[in-house]
């Protein structure tokens, strides 16, 4: 038996249906060893200086391993066959080192076998032609894996301690914040400037711009005042109009590259509203396998990539399906390629494309979903468009002159639509009348109009992402994750599309920019990102990379926890502790503002707020109508982690709770698991939502689940809608995976 290990359910089962029965594939579904959660997990070696990484299999991934050991005893031989990235190497890595005992062989001496779509054809080539663990690649893995591991686990307790609990701090999402920052504050420095334009039509119905007055050439903000504006005006209007140039020229429009990851999240972000992370989900289950007329199948090529090559043999099948559907017209003589010119693209790998041309979009509306079928169209057309002839424009220019002024027309229309033929165009015709030299030519309206300029817009997730790129921080597998990493520390919210920085989000910007500029830094991060290729290309050296990072980094961190001051909220409230008789605050904290006592932590008396009120307002209680049962005092409603509950109004002499009655009702939504019947219930915990087939089924969920399910590789979770950190978002009842609420519709 031969032994195939992937990444994922969905790839091994669709690599299955191309093999014989002698081979046997199986998923480790992402990552089975890695950093512990718990803890720090690198251990520091005072001789050598060098960092140790303390990996460990997580007990979610204990049985996976057990199944793998399992396969791996009765195989012949074993294939490593995760993603070709530095991520997939590792992973591979990791699941040697974790089969190790059984195998009693060298991780770095198993085939590894690598392909860049799943098809039939690509997986017999890959078995033929085999290669070992490439440990520059690992080792880039591991660099990242450390340094992001030694921010996150160090700074990010400085900053709760320092400003409020449950904010993070990461070397690749602090510097993104940074940038989406310096944005805000742009457009809150922005200053409006004040300018006019002399807005003429000249007949028949021609739209010129004023772009010469009085020998004096006029940009767009020349004219400044309203008083000129009326001057100008008034010239203009008494002055006839002759026109004196007419200029035609052919203008090309030239084909798009094929996607990568950075362009296929931007396009499909501005053509069909999809987040990053949307996009990537789709185009994960389009490459690992969907239903074709010839059985799954891969459909595209790997979507994470930041290279423009592609297949001689893909590009010549694009060029047969060119001629033979659209006629020579619109084939090239000679193939296309593109070149990308910032740093780090991975030459190995290939541009996203459609691995068979014959399923067309048109074919894939019988097997593909609605959202399946608009990105699938994306990139079929996208890598057709790159290899199609370019559209030609004939571009027309018109001056019309008088004694004083200078005006020019613009026209332009499609003589040859190219690629426009396959993915269209928003470019619309705009057509001038026939007109010719010398010809008079008289005003229509004419009149002064008054504009401000506008600041800076908003990034969008897409430019914000090209922005990225352009800034070379990250990598393709991280735009997605990044963005949604700032969305849920809650440091950026997205609303019509536009980013917006939270209050908190200046605040510990702030505080890096001023003790850990480097962390906020893009050119420091981006420098990074090129030492870390230098690891994987050309083998430099990771243990000196993370060395010279750690010890200066962790000096700082000590000395922060030392001067910088705390920031946190702490609004006296005008009463005094019941316990200790210091001043009572209104307090931040993770799940929101509560009453502490100043003593803290001598005095460790705090208050839930009930309902949040203006800051420095008292709390309102709930109360009810019920006695305690241990002194007598009245029960009042409070707000706990697992919803609200009955507490003794003489806390904290008297502690004593009860869970409050919860009237038991049934859902409209089948249980999850065996389609039954769902219903709320009480337990001593809280409320919750359990199957009427207990214990025969045992789903249980703290909040109600919805028909819809979680889209996470290997899941399949129900979502549930709920609030979290005062966002409507819909989290799985499985993986607790969250998606804001508009972004799921």
């Amino acid at each position: 038996m031969k032994l195939i290990i992937v990444e994922s359910p969905a790839k091994a089962k669709t690599i299955k249906n191309f093999l014989g029965k002698e081979y046997e594939v199986i998923a480790s579904k992402g990552h089975i060893r890695d950093l512990p959660k718990s803890r720090f997990g690198i251990k520091i070696d005072e001789e050598t200086l060098a960092l140790i990484p303390e990996y460990s299999v997580a007990k979610e991934n204990a049985a996976i391993v057990k199944q793998i050991k399992e396969l791996a005893k009765k195989a012949d031989t074993i294939f490593i066959a995760t993603d070709e990235d530095r991520e997939g190497e590792a992973i591979g890595w990791h699941v040697g080192h974790a089969i190790a005992k059984v195998t009693k062989q060298d991780p770095e001496t198993l085939p590894r076998i690598v392909f860049h779509e799943i098809t039939k054809t690509a997986i017999n080539a890959a078995l033929e032609n085999p290669r070992l663990i490439d440990m520059d690649q690992v080792n880039a893995q591991q660099a990242r894996r450390l340094l992001d591991r030694i921010v996150g686990y160090k700074l990010s307790p400085l900053l709760a301690s320092k400003i409020q609990k449950g904010l993070s701090a990461g070397r690749v999402q602090s510097s993104t914040l940074k940038i989406v920052i310096d944005r805000e504050r742009e457009i809150r420095a922005f200053i409006p400037v004040e300018y006019w334009t002399i807005d003429t039509l000249f007949a028949p119905n021609i739209d010129a711009n004023l772009i010469n007055f009085k020998g004096e050439k006029l940009s767009k903000l020349s004219i400044e005042t309203e008083e000129r504006a009326k001057t100008i005006t008034n010239v203009i209007k008494g002055e006839s109009f002759t026109v004196t140039s007419i200029e035609t020229k052919q203008r090309k429009s030239s084909t798009p590259p094929p996607f990568m990851t950075s362009t296929l999240q931007q396009t499909a972000s501005s053509k069909l509203s999809m987040s990053p992370k949307k996009t990537m989900m789709l185009a994960q289950t389009l490459y690992e396998g969907v239903k074709t007329p010839d059985g799954t199948s891969g459909v595209i090529t790997y979507m994470r990539t930041d290279s423009l090559n592609m297949a001689a043999e893909a590009v010549e099948a694009a060029r047969e399906t060119i001629k033979s559907t659209y006629g020579e017209q619109y084939l090239p003589k000679e193939p296309k390629s593109y070149n990308k010119k910032s740093k780090g693209a991975q030459e190995a790998h290939e541009a996203i494309r459609p691995t068979v041309l014959s399923f067309t979009p048109k074919v894939a509306a019988a097997f593909l979903k609605a959202d399946e079928l608009k990105l699938y169209t994306l990139i079929y057309n996208r890598f057709l468009a790159c290899q199609m002839n370019d559209a030609i424009f004939e571009q027309q220019s018109i001056i019309f002159t008088s004694e004083s002024a200078e005006y020019r027309a613009s026209g332009r229309k499609l003589i040859f639509d190219g690629f426009y033929k396959v993915v269209g165009s928003d470019d619309k015709d705009k057509l001038l009348p026939t007109l010719e030299k010398g010809q008079d030519i008289a005003i229509e309206t004419i009149k002064p109009a008054q504009h401000f300029t506008e600041p800076p817009s908003r990034f969008s997730e897409a430019s914000l992402i090209k922005e990225l790129e352009s800034e070379g921080i990250g990598r393709p597998s991280t735009y997605a994750p990044t963005v949604s990493t700032l969305q849920a520390r809650n440091y950026i919210t997205v609303e019509k599309r536009q980013i917006a920085p939270t209050e908190v989000a200046f605040t510990v910007t702030e505080m890096l920019e001023k003790h850990f500029p480097d962390i906020v830094d893009a050119n420091f991060t981006a420098s990074m990102e090129e030492i870390l290729d230098k690891i994987a290309d050309d083998g430099q050296d990771w243990q000196k990379v993370l060395s010279d990072f750690y010890f200066p980094f962790i000096e700082r961190v000590k000395e922060g926890k030392e001067k910088i001051v705390s920031l946190k909220l702490a609004t006296p409230l005008g009463r005094n502790c019941p316990q200790c008789g210091s001043e009572l605050l209104l307090r931040s904290g993770r799940y929101g503002n509560f009453i502490a006592c100043s003593g803290f932590p001598k005095c460790k008396y705090t208050e839930q707020l009930a309902e949040e009120g203006e800051e420095g307002e008292a709390p309102k209680v709930e109360t009810t109508d019920e006695k305690c049962d241990k002194c007598g005092g009245d029960m009042v409603i409070k707000n706990g982690r697992n919803g609200k509950f009955l507490a003794c109004s003489n806390y904290p002499e008297c502690k004593n709770t009860k869970s409050m009655e919860v009237e038991e009702k049934e859902s409209k939504v089948p249980c999850p698991e065996c389609g039954k019947k769902l219903v709320y219930r009480q337990s001593r915990r809280g409320p919750f939502w359990g199957c009427e087939d207990y214990p025969t089924c045992k789903f249980i969920s703290k909040f109600e689940p919805s028909d819809k399910k979680c889209l996470v590789e290997g899941c399949g979770g129900a979502l549930a809608q709920r609030t979290y950190r005062g966002k409507e978002v819909f989290e799985c009842v499985k993986c607790k995976d969250r998606t804001p609420v508009e972004e799921e519709k």
